[in-house]
């Protein structure tokens, strides 16, 4: 038993059931315990041990992809008519690699890195360290922020890649007809999950949840929406983007998506409570219909391989294994492969953004334009 699952029992034991939301937000940002405060999750080429970590993401696949955020920052900068100064912030940096990338093709305009203000949006002690050893001879004004909050006023090109799937959820079963909150209690000495009282209104619920069977199960996520919602508005007031990447579905729907992944496999949720990450599937629909209702103009949103394609990716790929051995450009084509083929995670990650309208008007790089 872990130091946090003995904390997270005696709770329970004390005030009841657990909410799905409070036992992963006590299992990854618990400032003893928790799987971010403590731990150096992200493996990959910023790693000692490219197998290291517990998950790979997209940055750690290929140069490439933080290439092409970096091409996306640049063209919204333009599109936001060059401001000067202006924050580029990053939420949940992970190992800084994504944003080394997008600074190294950022050169390609001198212009651009003298204008911006380095913001980096962390609550990992580790992971910030990794960081600053990451960016040290990528820029020298950085700054670690733990808020969105704690950004300045300023215009603002913002980038989030596989941070919103991290923010704390719950869900929701259908019994007896109306949608009961699942929760988290002891059951025969073990964590399990079980049925709270608490319900949630069919006003919150989408279309066709009449039609769904005993047993199913709604995720919703407070957090996510909050967080895009504030960050919508000040968006609105500041002049700025954002451009978010994750796995998810751009349509509400319906089933359990809980997971938690430790050392490159799926494991149980329940089992090591702080010692494994703990995500779900982003449902893009409400948090794009909030920004659409704070004042900011919302692209149609894309797949990551359409999104990494239309910027150009395959010609980024050209361009890196010209001239190269074999072993080389077949390792650039696999990277393409991985990041934007519809078996990979070209169709399974979603790609949207939202920002100014009276700035960016129909100006989204990689989209197909505002609606």
């Amino acid at each position: 038993m872990t130091p946090l699952e003995a904390e997270i029992r005696a709770r329970i034991e004390f005030e009841g059931p657990m909410s799905i939301a409070d036992y992963m937000a006590l299992c990854l940002t618990h400032p003893t315990h928790g799987y971010y405060t403590t731990s150096t999750p992200v493996g990959g080429r910023a790693s000692s041990n490219r197998a290291g970590g517990d998950f790979i993401t997209a940055p750690e696949i290929s140069q490439m992809f933080g290439e092409m955020i970096g091409v996306w920052c640049m063209e919204v900068w333009d599109a936001l008519g060059r401001p000067n100064p202006f924050v580029l912030a990053e939420l949940g940096p992970g190992r800084g690699t994504l944003m080394a990338d997008l600074l190294r093709v950022a050169k390609a305009l001198p212009e651009f890195l003298e204008c911006a203000q380095i913001h980096l949006v962390e609550i990992s002690p580790s992971l910030a360290e990794q960081q600053s050893l990451t960016l040290s001879s990528a820029a020298t004004n950085l700054k670690w922020v733990r808020d969105i909050s704690a950004l300045p006023d300023l215009p603002t090109i913002l980038i989030g890649n596989e941070f919103l799937d991290a923010l704390p959820f719950r869900q929701w079963v259908k019994l007896d007809g109306a949608w009961f909150e699942r929760a988290i209690g002891i059951t025969d000495n073990v964590l399990g999950f079980t049925i709270s009282p608490n319900t949630l209104p069919v006003t919150e619920l989408p279309s066709g949840h009449v039609l769904q069977a005993e047993g199913s199960v709604f995720e919703t996520s407070g957090a996510r929406e909050s967080l895009i919602a504030t960050l919508a508005e000040q968006l609105v007031h500041t002049q700025g983007a954002a451009l978010f990447i994750d796995y998810g579905h751009l349509e509400c729907g319906f089933g359990d998506t809980f997971q938690a992944v430790r050392d490159h496999a799926f494991a149980s949720p329940l089992a090591s409570p702080g010692k494994a990450d703990l995500t779900n599937h982003v449902d893009f629909d409400p948090l794009l219909r909030l920004a659409e209702k704070a004042g900011c103009v919302v692209p149609k949103p894309v797949s990551q391989g359409e999104f990494l394609l239309n910027l150009g990716l395959l010609e980024r790929a050209g361009n890196l294994g010209q001239s190269q051995a074999t072993h080389v450009q077949e390792s650039l084509q696999t990277a393409v492969e991985r990041l934007a083929g519809p078996q990979q995670m070209g169709n399974l990650f979603k790609t949207m953004a939202f920002g100014a309208p009276r700035s960016l008007g129909e100006r989204w790089p990689g989209f197909h334009g505002a609606p």
